[in-house]
């Protein structure tokens, strides 16, 4: 059996490198968002980054284990697929590891007692799980590059 995500990814020694590689991706594919709301999420991306330039790494070291634990059964599947391949691997059950991710951001949003973040979550929400699909090859390879 492969070595589960938590003991690679959330490694002391790795953990540094994945910390910075996540937030590399999670700037790449803002970056890669096209027309109008493509623009009005760059936009709002940057104005976060600006006005607290620790947000985001605060947010990935926040949430990066809980995510590592909904990524880890499809790491063990894959491993014992015989496919070369994460990021092909999680593109092919998209639907799945989209849900699995996000549900890491709905418990904690269900947790929270704020409830303007809780309403503007819910108005970002429908279109997350297309963002989180178009990450997935990227991510993909982030994990193979640090797990494998």
């Amino acid at each position: 059996m492969v070595a589960a995500l938590k003991d690679t990814l959330l490694d002391d020694a790795r953990i540094p490198a994945v910390r910075a590689d996540v937030e590399a991706l999670v700037d790449a594919e803002v970056s890669d968002k096209k027309g109008a709301s493509g623009l009005a999420l760059k936009g709002g991306y940057g104005a976060v980054k600006k006005v607290g330039p620790s947000i985001v790494p605060d947010a990935i070291e926040g949430l990066l284990p809980e995510f590592v634990v909904r990524l880890d059964p499809f790491w063990q599947e894959f491993a014992g697929s015989g496919e070369s391949s994460f990021s092909a691997f999680l593109a092919a059950r998209s639907d799945a590891v989209a849900d699995a991710l996000l549900g890491v951001t709905d418990e904690r949003i269900e947790g929270s007692d704020k409830g303007a973040i809780k309403k503007v979550y819910s108005t970002l929400r429908p279109s997350a799980k297309k963002h989180v699909i178009e990450a997935l090859p990227r991510l993909g390879d982030l994990v193979q590059k640090h797990a494998a």
